[in-house]
């Protein structure tokens, strides 16, 4: 692979076989799947860095049906997870695509894990999110990217998008929920303490060479795969820095593009067609402001390439949108904190706390009005829909000094010592009430409405129920709450212990639901569901085929990898020379 930063330094005169539009995990998979297959091929990223979100992920990849499942679960079937879909999205999407994501998905991850550096394993418990609905799993369809070393990118390692600085631990140093378990532990188990002294003797080895720890999770450790593979290509070049201009199209289909980096222009000749893979809309201001209103961009988590300037080209060349989500973004609870290169944190609460004992949410009225332990997509919808009846934007996570210490809150880490907690207290990221009145007053919420809140949660906590929101029902509740508590519901515990801590929460968008409406080949369609001959979509430029339904963990890499599969394989067809 022959990286560059300059247009100048592209080969002119010459025609790609295919051109990746954004080095996410998305575009990077699109650019390995060709290369693999022989293909000259350019992949375009308009940053510094590849891995888009993706980098910033957990890394979660759901792909139903894999080699994998059958050492976790080995019962299920695609037609168990088609049928999972169907409950879960209905209409929202063409049950075909949903297929066609099923038929190929094993097929892309053997592929990849036979082929290349890109390795998973299965998460042992890992449920889709609506456990409840007829048939999904606990485990065996959600994949995690195994660590990697990142000192074998050599140079390359620079390139890797690094991760939300609040996510590592020790100046850098990346760990993932295994790690935060043996972390907690290491003072009761000889086990963790062993794992603990590895990492930590590691990332101190990695400071004296590397600005931060090359021992690499989750989503960074599936981009760093991807790169690492990518870089054993000799046909692939990634340009660095460049945007898209315009897409050309004639009597074939798309045939061009002309890229922009600075002041200087190339149009760009392709044979088998352009993928995009740019990430989504989300921080296109118009796009945002109609698809996404009254959600702040600087409330939004994600990487900042996805900004959308490739729609207005695709859409140029008859690109359309697909119709029908539940919603145009996937959405999650986060908390802000500036930091102190005047930069804003964006700390998305996943499952670290907000679903634990001890932990509820109100309202500015100092009500509750969702279910702490619902799925965070659910929770940040349910956040904006509230938020039409009583302000409830920001909403308020509580928790009394026992949570706290057990686990953390947002941004403060769980265990933290009065010294630890000082200058999130002194910043206001943290507001803390030495009774729940106080507190109140703090967060300027009604003190009655917050202490009826609390009652209602301590007598679910005594009861193990929770008559109006059914907090900790299901398998995939459970299983992010805390079963060693000692509570009657691993998800519901009583705030008695003063004293009372609080932070804010707005509802972030993690990503595009709505994209390009495409096909089973990744085909992006036009306004009269025709394809574009030449044009694929795949990641967040693509439809989600979820219907902006969150059905489970990692269902927008899963796709994403499964469909650049696609369209790398039906791009190669035009080259052959069908259509």
């Amino acid at each position: 692979m022959q990286v560059i930063s300059s247009l100048q330094a592209l080969p002119a005169g010459s025609a790609q076989d295919l051109v990746v539009v954004g080095a996410g995990g998305a575009g990077m998979a699109a650019a390995l799947f060709a290369a693999l297959d022989g293909r000259k091929v350019l992949l375009v990223e308009r940053t510094g860095h590849v891995g888009g979100t993706t980098a910033l992920s957990a890394g979660t990849t759901w792909v139903p049906g894999t080699h994998h499942a059958a050492q976790v679960n080995p019962s299920d079937t695609l037609a168990d997870a088609a049928r999972y879909l169907t409950n879960a999205i209905g209409d929202r999407t063409p049950a075909a695509l949903r297929q066609a994501f099923l038929d190929h998905g094993a097929e892309a991850v053997r592929c990849l894990e036979t082929r290349t550096e890109v390795k998973f394993r299965p998460y042992p418990k890992h449920p889709d999110y609506i456990s409840d609905l007829g048939g999904s799993t606990l485990a065996g369809r959600a994949l995690e990217p195994l660590p990697f070393d990142g000192r074998l990118l050599g140079d390359l390692f620079k390139l890797v998008r690094p991760p939300i600085p609040e996510f590592t631990v020790l100046g850098g140093m990346m760990v993932d929920r295994t790690d935060i378990n043996h972390l907690l532990a290491l003072g009761k188990s000889f086990a963790s303490f062993r794992h603990a002294l590895k990492i930590i003797v590691r990332h101190g080895m990695d400071r004296l060479s590397y600005p931060r720890g090359t021992r690499l999770v989750m989503g960074n450790a599936l981009v760093a795969r991807l790169l690492y593979s990518l870089s054993k290509q000799s046909g692939v070049t990634l340009l660095l820095n460049t945007t898209v201009e315009t897409f050309e199209r004639g009597d074939q289909g798309v045939t061009g593009l002309t890229l922009q980096a600075g002041a200087d222009r190339r149009t760009v000749a392709v044979k088998g067609g352009v993928v995009l893979a740019s990430g989504g809309f989300n921080r296109h201001p118009e796009l945002r402001a109609r698809m996404l209103p009254g959600a702040d961009m600087g409330w939004c988590p994600a990487a900042p390439g996805h900004t959308g300037t490739a729609h207005a080209p695709a859409q140029a060349v008859g690109a359309a949108y697909g119709q029908g989500a539940l919603s145009n973004a996937f959405w999650a609870p986060v908390s802000l904190r500036q930091r102190a290169d005047g930069s804003t944190a964006v700390f998305p609460h996943f499952v670290m706390d907000r679903a634990k004992p001890g932990m509820l949410t109100v309202n500015q009225a100092g009500q509750r009005f969702v279910n702490e332990s619902t799925s965070y997509h659910l929770f940040g919808l349910a956040m904006q829909a509230a938020n039409q009846v009583s302000p409830s934007i920001p909403a308020y996570l509580v928790c009394d000094a026992t949570a706290l210490n057990r686990y953390g809150i947002g941004m403060v880490r769980p265990g933290a010592s009065a010294k630890d907690l000082a200058p999130f207290l002194a910043d206001g990221y943290l507001i803390q009430g030495a009774t729940l009145d106080e507190l109140a007053q703090a967060l300027g919420i009604d003190a009655a409405g917050l202490k009826a809140s609390v009652d209602e949660i301590n007598r679910c906590a005594a009861s193990g129920v929770d008559p109006r929101f059914h907090r900790g029902e299901t398998a995939y509740q459970q299983n992010i709450g805390d079963a060693t508590a000692g509570t009657k519901n691993p998800n519901i515990g009583p705030l008695t212990t003063a004293p009372y801590y609080a932070v804010k929460l707005y509802p972030g968008d993690i990503g595009a639901a709505t994209g390009f409406a495409a096909d089973g080949d990744a085909r992006v369609l036009d306004a009269d569901g025709q394809a574009i001959p030449g044009l694929y979509a795949v990641g967040n430029d693509m439809h989600s085929i979820m219907g902006g339904v969150y059905t489970a963990p990692g269902i927008t890499i899963g796709p994403g990898l499964v469909f650049a599969s696609l369209a790398a394989r039906h791009a190669g067809t035009r080259l052959a020379g069908k259509p």
